[in-house]
């Protein structure tokens, strides 16, 4: 441009930059309609057709709920459960893959639920006491030895979801759980099983 500015016919521009001289008719003509504008390179692709703040804004909004709320039997979130939703909800056509690419710019992450229980222990002021008289109570003649629950497999499998960035959700454990039966009130006679 600089160059035609300068009263270089458009063949010498042509010689010197290599240019076609239908690129530079081209951008003579951006130039002419556009001013410097005219000249910036557009963005690649095509623009969006999907409506990006309504469907971000549904996904913050149904992550802050669960999908047994909408009538599924899932206590966990996917991409596939949301894409279903978020369609069904703002009459969209929107891929599951399309929602995975979404949620991090919603601040929505993947990560893992924080086990949580449901109840209150009402004996755990009486457990207290008897661990700690036990613990007053030690010595070589009655030793006491710690068992770490967390080793023993009863707690239920808690996967990942996805939550707000920085915070993390919680998985509530069952009402009763395995480690509150005792090994006798959890064995079953062989006669008294059944096989199929």
């Amino acid at each position: 441009m600089l160059m035609l500015h300068q009263g270089l016919p458009v063949t010498q521009v042509q010689h010197i930059t290599g240019a076609a001289r239908s690129s530079i008719g081209r951008w003579l003509g951006w130039y002419t309609q556009c001013g410097i504008d005219g000249l910036k390179s557009e963005k690649p692709g095509r623009p969006t057709v999907l409506p990006i703040n309504p469907i971000l804004l549904c996904l913050s909004l149904l992550i802050q709920l669960c999908p047994e709320d909408f009538g599924y039997q899932r206590s966990r979130w996917s991409s596939e459960l949301l894409a279903k939703v978020i369609n069904a909800q703002l009459k969209l056509c929107v891929a599951a893959s399309t929602i995975r690419r979404l949620l991090p710019e919603a601040g929505i992450v993947w990560r893992r639920s924080a086990p949580t229980l449901r109840i209150k222990d009402p004996y755990k002021a009486e457990k207290m006491a008897a661990i700690n008289q036990a613990l007053e109570q030690c010595s070589a003649e009655h030793p006491v030895f710690y068992e770490d629950e967390v080793d023993i497999d009863l707690n239920p499998k808690i996967g990942a979801d996805w939550m707000p960035k920085g915070q993390q959700k919680n998985a509530w454990s069952p009402l009763v759980t395995t480690a509150s039966t005792t090994w006798q009130e959890r064995y079953i006679p062989r006669q008294e099983k059944c096989f199929m």
